[in-house]
């Protein structure tokens, strides 16, 4: 199983990378955290992307805020799947770091979570792994059906509860 990459460009992103970092640790997925930045030091994090693959790492996990452009800058020096997250920020709750991550030029995508969706995107960075592991494939469809069945069960106890109005 190949390991997960996750960067974000400055600490203050790292409580919403730190959902991701657990799912990833849950999952029993490699994982190693990075603080780089597309605009502060552009070398490091072309030089991280351009040697990703070759370093071992099968998918990038970019948390990025305001501006955003660290999912992209990594995104355009790899050919490994590359996920951002878009991370609130002080001006606009996160809708500037959205756009500035879901919008790339077609040739270099980027798959975008939420934002805030550090949860989401390592469980797509799981699924992307799980094409090629089984037994990680088996952990998604477990955790699945537990929350299948933790609906099912809030739905019993809800309808229980108001059944005779």
């Amino acid at each position: 199983m190949g390991k997960v990459g996750v960067v974000m460009g400055s600490a203050s992103d790292l409580p919403v990378v730190e959902k991701a970092i657990g799912v990833l640790k849950e999952y029993g997925v490699g994982t190693e955290v990075r603080v780089l930045s597309a605009h502060r030091c552009p070398d490091e994090a072309r030089e991280f992307a351009a040697s990703a693959q070759e370093s071992g790492f099968s998918v990038l996990i970019a948390a990025a805020g305001m501006a955003a452009h660290l999912a992209g800058a990594l995104a355009a020096n790899t050919p490994l799947p590359v996920i951002g997250i878009p991370c609130k920020g002080p001006n606009f709750d996160g809708m500037d770091a959205l756009l500035s991550t879901v919008q790339m030029p077609s040739g270099i995508p980027v798959a975008t979570v939420a934002v805030d969706g550090a949860k989401n995107a390592a469980l797509l960075a799981i699924e992307i792994l799980a094409l090629s592991d089984p037994a990680l494939a088996e952990k998604l469809l477990a955790a699945r059906e537990a929350g299948r069945q933790a609906v099912l069960k809030a739905d019993a106890e809800v309808r229980a509860r108001f059944q005779n109005i």
